[in-house]
């Protein structure tokens, strides 16, 4: 990878007619966001490492790779196993690749894709969403970049009616499963069609900085999710999930040749419930050139946990672990086990380009 002025020579002058026309569709996109914003909801699927798993921050981050032409990765997250019998537990593989870097002046696409699967509980509460990811990424200047992206998917919820017991088979002593219950669930395997939209913008103005934040709503078709579909007709409950909206900002400061610092913060919403995560890690270059590196950090969940991490990068994969330490009322029940989670990423440059086309836009070790 070069230095940041091997981009500014190696791109064409961008042309206002392609800046105007670009803005123009992240300007109309992101009146969209804002006004699905004030609109008035299922639980989504999540992960403390959220900076891991860049397809469901925002899926402007498509094919956005500061450092590489593609990438893939897998994250699983364990919570609650100390103070349930099954635990939730939240997997998937994902993976994005930027193309026709040679044929859009100034600008390329990320394409990718990503399989979420959740399965909750004792009544085997299993969710299965696959979406598929597109952006485009457009060069303002040498120091600003503008992406706009969206996925559109396939979900698929479904519960095990036979494991579920009902307050009318309580029989005094026990849950009788055997005992007729008044409840009905008509619909135990439903599916639905849902999409997100997402905008970011990045800023480098040397190779030891670099900004990027973004914003993104997700359910913005607001999908149908209910297990109950004649219960709902009858009585008026809106069973539509209701749509999430997604903040983010990272950094990243070179300090020397041996140590990068990343904060950053990472805010959800959705109807009346919030979430802020806000913290940072540190690089420590262990071999001189950048292949191997130690990293370290700490993260807030507000109101929730602290979140230690450490991680290690060897070429070019990266396994990051990190542990969610409740401190919230939940503390005297789970002893502040609250749920661990691991990320593994890989990321690569295509053969064609031997690493000599793409330089990284944050900053980096190795150059």
């Amino acid at each position: 990878m070069k230095k940041l002025n091997a981009i500014k020579s190696m791109r064409p002058p961008v042309t206002r007619d392609i800046v105007n026309r670009f803005l123009k569709i992240v300007l109309v996109t992101l009146s969209c966001v804002v006004s699905f914003c004030f609109q008035a909801s299922a639980q989504d699927m999540h992960f403390s490492q959220w900076f891991n798993s860049p397809l469901t921050t925002n899926p402007a981050n498509t094919g956005f790779i500061p450092d590489a032409d593609y990438r893939i990765g897998v994250n699983y997250r364990n919570q609650w196993s100390s103070i349930m019998s099954v635990p939730y537990k939240t997997m998937s593989i994902w993976g994005d690749a930027q193309v026709f870097r040679d044929r859009i002046e100034s600008g390329w696409l990320g394409l990718g894709g990503v399989i979420l699967r959740d399965v909750a509980g004792s009544g085997g509460l299993t969710s299965t969403k696959i979406y598929g990811s597109a952006a485009y990424h457009q060069m303002l200047g040498v120091a600003h970049l503008l992406s706009l992206g969206f996925n559109v998917g396939w979900a698929n919820k479904r519960i095990n009616v036979t494991d579920l017991k009902f307050p009318d088979q309580f029989d005094g002593k026990f849950f009788d499963s055997n005992m007729p219950t008044s409840v009905v669930i008509d619909a135990p395997n439903i599916n639905y069609f849902d999409m997100q939209v997402g905008l970011n913008y990045a800023y480098f103005p040397t190779d030891k900085l670099y900004l990027n934040g973004g914003i993104s709503a997700w359910h913005i078709n607001k999908p149908r999710e209910s297990f109950f579909t004649t219960a709902d007709s009858l009585s008026g409950y809106d069973s539509r999930i209701a749509p999430r909206y997604n903040a983010f900002v990272n950094a990243s400061y070179k300090l020397n040749d041996q140590v990068i610092i990343n904060p950053m913060a990472y805010y959800s919403t959705t109807t009346k419930t919030n979430e802020l995560v806000a913290g940072g890690n540190v690089q420590y270059n262990l071999s001189g050139d950048g292949e191997t590196q130690l990293i370290g950090g700490i993260y807030y969940r507000a109101g929730d946990a602290f979140i230690p991490m450490i991680g290690f990068e060897w070429k070019a994969i990266k396994l990051m672990f990190t542990y969610d330490a409740t401190t919230s009322s939940l503390k005297q029940y789970n002893q502040g086990r609250g749920a661990f989670e691991f990320a593994l990423l890989r990321h690569g440059f295509y053969n064609e380009y031997n690493g000599d086309r793409r330089q990284s836009i944050c900053p980096s070790f190795k150059y």
